[in-house]
């Protein structure tokens, strides 16, 4: 998993609640066994009409938006049923960071597994920052996970926390096979003892 530290990027303004991991990707296209291509179904209904032209009206179709690697949203981003493919569709676009004032509790455990930081502020603070990212004609933000810390192009800072061991987790791109390695002499040692 590759580890995140900082990113600066555009951030795009998706003020929708209770975004379900089915409109983040349509079942239809998890039969694959792979990660790779999920990108290109991300928000599928939204991005593309029926017969597969972009909707010029979606953010993410922007001219401004399509290289966008923060996402900001509304309440309960990825509820819905547990498919880990949700996020995989988001990282395999691009997508490094969410900023929500919730999120589905599977959605958010699978996010640090797969290295999406998951940023929580309030409503109101989300409102603004949709506001001001477009105001600013989607100028670049930095997400500093190691001081918790938004920087907008305007210099305004907005502090963050995130539990430490998510922290921890995506600063040094440690997935759940990473992890358990870490135990890799207790582990020696007890299959020395038994």
């Amino acid at each position: 998993m590759k580890k995140f530290t900082t990113i600066i990027a555009v951030a795009a303004p998706l003020p929708l609640s209770n975004v379900d991991t089915d409109l983040i990707l349509p079942a239809q296209f998890m039969k694959g066994l792979t990660r790779e291509g999920l990108g290109d179904h991300l928000f599928q209904t939204q991005r593309y009409d029926s017969d597969g032209r972009a909707r010029p009206d979606f953010i993410l179709n922007h001219p401004q938006c399509r290289q966008a690697r923060i996402l900001i949203t509304d309440r309960n981003f990825g509820c819905g049923s547990s498919r880990e493919h949700a996020v995989w569709a988001i990282t395999d676009f691009g997508i490094r960071c969410i900023i929500a004032p919730s999120f589905g509790e599977i959605f958010a455990s699978n996010a640090r597994k797969n290295g999406l930081l998951l940023i929580t502020l309030s409503d109101d603070a989300c409102r603004d920052l949709h506001e001001t990212v477009a105001d600013s004609e989607y100028a670049p933000v930095t997400v500093n996970l190691v001081d918790q810390q938004i920087i907008l192009s305007s210099g305004d800072i907005i502090a963050f926390t995130i539990d430490q061991n998510d922290r921890r987790i995506l600063l040094n791109g440690l997935d759940d096979i990473a992890r358990t390695l870490q135990h890799s002499d207790a582990i020696e040692r007890f299959e020395n003892a038994a």
